[in-house]
C-alpha cells in the first residue's frame, strides 16, 4: 500500500463541482488486483448530512482529488462512502473507490477558457503562463 497527502477534494454532480473543505485528508492506494483506493477526510459538520445520505443509500459518487501538490492534475474516483464517524462537530469520512477516466486536458481547457474571455496576443500569453502554474478550477471535465 502507498499513502499520499490529500490536497483538495470536490464532489462531481452533473455539470458542477462542489469543493469539500477538510481539515486533514489522506488517500491510500491499496495496490490490490481491483485497483482499490481509500480516501479519508476530516470534514466540518456542514458536510455530514450529505455523506451520511450517500453512505446509507450506498450511492456511488464521483470525487475529484488532488494529491501531494496543488500543481498536480486532479484524479477522479467512482466511490462509495464506507463510514461517517462523528467527532465533536466534525466527521471522519471514509470512501472506497476506483479511478475513473475523465477528460482532463487542463492546458487545453485553460486556453479555451481564456479565449472565451476574449484574450489575445500578449495578454493571452501572460494570463496563460500565470494560470497554468496557479491552476484555478475552470469547469468539470466531461467524461470520456
Amino acid at each position: 500500500m502507498k499513502s499520499f497527502r490529500l490536497i483538495s477534494m470536490q464532489i462531481a454532480d452533473k455539470d458542477q463541482l462542489t469543493d469539500i473543505e477538510f481539515t486533514e485528508g489522506l488517500i491510500i492506494n491499496k495496490e490490490d488486483d481491483s485497483g482499490t483506493w481509500l480516501i479519508e477526510v476530516f470534514v466540518e459538520e456542514k458536510y455530514i448530512e450529505y455523506f451520511e445520505h450517500a453512505c446509507s443509500g450506498q450511492n456511488e459518487i464521483i470525487v475529484q482529488v488532488v494529491i501531494t501538490k496543488k500543481e498536480n492534475d486532479p484524479a477522479a474516483f467512482k466511490s462509495k462512502v464506507c463510514s461517517v464517524s462523528r467527532v465533536n462537530g466534525y466527521a471522519s469520512i471514509l470512501l472506497e473507490g476506483h479511478l475513473t477516466k475523465i477528460k482532463n486536458d487542463y492546458p487545453a481547457m485553460l486556453l479555451e477558457h481564456l479565449l472565451d474571455q476574449g484574450l489575445t496576443g500578449d495578454a493571452l500569453l501572460s494570463e496563460f503562463k500565470e494560470k497554468i502554474i496557479a491552476r484555478p478550477r475552470i469547469l468539470l471535465p466531461k467524461k470520456v
